[in-house]
């Protein structure tokens, strides 16, 4: 019987969403944060055959610690091959080696856009935002894209103001007539309320789980479209005795996903 312990906090729960979405035998780009814990967890669970990969070049890093940045030297020691930035987006990501990439930004419409580049007109913007960075060519070429978000009307938006990372652009087809290879795309937006999947056949994000400690009528009131709720919509899965073992005795004894609370993930 799966043991459910009550003590977790909300970033632990979102990584284990996350890990649950990784098979046995993936190959999983990451960065920092939650995407790393969150393959982790899988990698020590359920999917042990599963290869990480950073976009700074490092393929099956085995770190004693969480890195801090994708560049971090933790990486390194054993991992099976040291590269570069081409080796990793061009050799895996550009090929199709690659099932599972995560993303973040500063908007996530309900097609799963990414916007990362300008808040308000590209023109006269309210703010600028950083950029693409690696995001791009992961969101057009994994076949799995799992997105990170905070859940309320300023992260989510019904169309983005900028699409710097295209989800499904504006519904079924649209990747397809942009170039983008079939069998790609958004599969889940991960929150710190909720986890959404998208329609198969509109392309549109729509309420799979929602977690402990909120509702439905919450999270409708907290995202920005006509949100569609699944006909079996239930409680997100609180984290398995084992994910959390996996990620507080090897992954983070110290707890630093923790963290993201203070950055509104609770």
């Amino acid at each position: 019987m799966t043991h459910h312990p009550e003590d977790y906090s909300k970033p632990e729960l979102m990584a284990c969403c996350g890990a649950r979405e990784i098979a046995d035998g993936d190959v999983v780009i990451v960065g920092t944060g939650f995407p790393t814990m969150s393959a982790n967890i899988a990698k020590y669970t359920h999917a042990p055959q599963a290869v990480l990969m950073q976009e700074s070049g490092v393929y099956d890093a085995r770190p004693k610690r969480p890195a801090l940045s994708v560049g971090d030297p933790c990486l390194n020691p054993g991992a099976a091959m040291i590269g570069g930035l081409v080796d990793v987006m061009g050799m895996f990501l550009q090929a199709g080696w690659v099932d599972v990439g995560f993303l973040s930004g500063s908007q996530v419409d309900k097609y799963g856009n990414i916007n990362t580049t300008v808040i308000g007109s590209y023109e006269k913007p309210k703010s600028r935002l950083p950029g693409s960075g690696g995001a791009n060519p992961i969101g057009s070429l994994a076949r799995k894209v799992l997105i990170i978000a905070l859940h309320d009307t300023k992260r989510l938006a019904k169309r983005v103001d900028f699409i710097t990372t295209p989800g499904y652009i504006d519904g079924p087809g649209a990747r397809e007539r942009c170039g983008l290879p079939a069998g790609t795309g958004p599969a889940a937006i991960i929150t710190n309320k909720a986890v959404m999947k998208f329609d198969p056949d509109t392309r549109e994000a729509y309420l799979a789980t929602y977690h402990p400690g909120t509702t439905v009528e919450e999270i409708i009131s907290l995202t920005p479209w006509d949100l569609k709720i699944a006909d079996d919509v239930h409680e997100t899965e609180t984290p398995r005795e084992e994910e959390l073992r996996a990620l507080r005795e090897i992954l983070d004894p110290f707890r630093m996903i923790n963290i993201y609370e203070g950055r509104g993930y609770v």
